[in-house]
């Protein structure tokens, strides 16, 4: 037999199924069936969801919002690297800002409260990878992510875009305090 000839029975698809084929039909079916209950029900009920909103913005408005957040919830500057350490407002609301190569501004929060923290870009896809938790959120410019977050052990954790953002990329580091 080749290639160029045609096969010997040329409707192979209306031949009858064997009783085995139909079994392993049978159990391809019925395990993917449960694949997709199993998605639906670690959505709703898994702990590693994160509450997320988004919501269109403006480059120029969310950095007038990340400003104004910054100027008034300023409570020192991180000398070494010249970046303002703020706390959350009283809502316990938080902006953070992606750009070439920086996350703006550190933030510092406290062990056991919610936060809703905020993010965009101004100017790339970024991505916000909080580690040690490993938490990742794809950041796009236009539209503004809110997350909300509930630290539960003080430390320093770093943010890391993971989304490649050009030359710069491997030195777009921030950093998030819990005390």
């Amino acid at each position: 037999m080749s290639a160029i000839l045609p096969p010997s029975q040329r409707l192979w698809w209306k031949q009858p199924i064997a009783g085995q084929e139909w079994a392993w039909i049978g159990i391809a079916f019925v395990w993917a069936m449960i694949m997709f209950v199993m998605m639906v029900y670690w959505h709703i009920n898994g702990k590693q969801n994160l509450s997320n909103e988004v919501y269109r913005t403006t480059t120029e408005m969310y950095t007038a919002k990340t400003d104004a957040f910054v100027k008034e919830n300023t409570i020192r500057t991180e000398t070494e690297l010249n970046i303002p350490v703020v706390r959350p407002n009283a809502k316990n609301e938080a902006y953070l800002l992606a750009r070439l190569w920086s996350w703006y501004p550190i933030l510092e929060l406290e062990a056991g409260k919610t936060y809703k923290i905020h993010l965009s870009s101004v100017d790339y896809n970024h991505g916000f990878s909080l580690q040690p938790v490993n938490i990742n959120i794809q950041v796009i410019p236009g539209y503004e992510h809110v997350v909300k977050m509930t630290p539960t052990k003080a430390g320093t954790y770093a943010i890391v875009c993971n989304e490649y953002c050009g030359i710069g990329h491997h030195t777009m580091l921030g950093r998030i305090y819990v005390k």
